[in-house]
């Protein structure tokens, strides 16, 4: 019996990761609702000890002192009362050990009713508390199976929900399927803990990226801001604590390993690392790279930024369906409005940007004087032809005017 009873109390704690002195809390509220049912009231008080070595228990029932009694399960006579104790006065309140008794069929099935009630309550308190300790934090998961939109999440002890909201667009989940997910809250419910968890939370890039950069860690550099389009397009400001420690570049990692290793878990996001800056115009300018800034002009009553960007970066400065604007207001906290540059605006930013000349290679130089020499050749020959044509028609001219004359001499002498 004692073998048994140890082993059962150990395997239950195993199974449900709950401690020894919860389940032997469970049995004895078992028994006392047992008792009740079948030799108390529901207004006793009733005392259960259990033996932790043989699990034999020892019931132990209090009754009130009085002179006359009227309710036997709640009251005791005062001479009764002496028999337990000499010193017992009317109003007493006297706890007595009462018999073992042998439980029917019902009180053994409430017994085992309560065990389990009183465990199941011992095994949530415990995911609950171990859970809420791991809000905010990112923890590995496993697609368990679907219900009407909602992703079921198997996190080991518990089951936790991602619902449409925090799935992130576009992207596929199958069962046992291996995933980091975002927990959001946990909540304590009438059907147990509620663990809600997320991968659209904008919190998630910031603990991907406390996992890939080390540095983050010692405080060498922080992220100061993030605003994030889950699926899309995410931009996090970043800063530096430490003089001569690029934040940009430390983000990035070498060759882009560390930037490319969060957008892989987050199904290729893209996203843009910028400069954090206390100067509201610089940080608003760095929030909207990749486009070049002309002016900024703020109205910090209303928050308002105006920003003067070339023509030909006006779509580039807005991005598509406004989400590069939209994810800068986001992150700098500021209304930002858009405006392209007039046309001394565009002269300005051209100047400023003047193309070198580019050298002359040997072998447009060598086609260049072939082809001047071609056009040099080309008007002698016309010119030569044309002094030609002059010469015969004089020489034709010539001979007329002789041939003229012999005519006339010839008529004269025929008269």
């Amino acid at each position: 019996m004692q073998n048994q009873f140890l082993s059962a109390i150990e395997q239950i704690c195993e199974e449900k990761g709950i401690s020894k002195d919860m389940v032997i809390e469970a049995i004895q509220a078992a028994i006392i609702a047992a008792y009740k049912k079948d030799f108390g009231d529901k207004e006793q008080e009733v005392r259960v000890e259990l033996n932790p070595d043989s699990g034999e228990p020892t019931i132990f029932v209090t009754k009130e002192v009085v002179e006359s009694v009227e309710d036997g399960l709640i009251q005791i006579s005062i001479a009764d009362a002496k028999k337990l104790k000499k010193a017992s006065v009317l109003g007493d309140m006297i706890e007595f050990k009462e018999d073992n008794k042998e439980f029917g069929r019902v009180a053994a099935q409430t017994a085992k009713q309560v065990i389990v009630q009183r465990i199941r309550e011992a095994e949530r308190d415990v995911v609950f508390s171990e859970f809420s300790g791991k809000e905010g934090l990112i923890i590995n998961a496993i697609v368990q199976r679907f219900e009407s939109g909602n992703v079921f999440i198997d996190l080991g002890k518990a089951t936790g929900v991602m619902f449409p909201s925090d799935q992130i667009p576009n992207e596929k989940y199958y069962p046992a399927q291996k995933i980091k997910v975002f927990v959001v809250r946990v909540e304590q419910t009438n059907r147990g803990p509620q663990i809600v968890v997320s991968r659209t939370h904008p919190d998630m890039v910031r603990r991907l990226f406390e996992l890939e950069v080390p540095e983050i860690a010692n405080g060498s550099v922080e992220i100061a801001g993030i605003a994030r389009e889950a699926g899309a397009r995410t931009k996090i400001a970043v800063k530096s604590n430490v003089p001569g420690v690029d934040p940009v570049g430390t983000f990035v990692g070498g060759r882009g390993t560390r930037v490319q290793a969060v957008m892989g878990e987050l199904g290729e996001e893209k996203i843009d690392i910028i400069a954090f800056s206390d100067d509201p115009k610089e940080y608003i300018t760095n929030a909207l790279s990749p486009t070049k800034v002309i002016s900024v002009k703020l109205d910090k009553e209303n928050k308002k930024a105006v920003v003067k960007v070339p023509e030909d970066q006006l779509s580039l400065a807005i991005g598509k369906s406004g989400q590069n604007v939209r994810l800068a207001a986001k992150l700098t906290e500021w209304n930002i409005d858009i405006d392209g540059a007039d046309e001394a605006g565009v002269e300005s930013t051209a100047k400023e940007i003047v193309p070198e000349p580019k050298p002359t290679r040997t072998v447009d130089l060598e086609d260049a004087i072939i082809a001047a020499s071609n056009e040099k050749t080309e008007v002698k020959e016309d010119k030569t032809s044309a002094e030609a044509t002059e010469v015969k028609t004089e020489s034709e001219k010539s001979i007329k005017e002789v041939v003229e004359k012999e005519e006339a001499l010839e008529d004269s002498e025929d008269k």
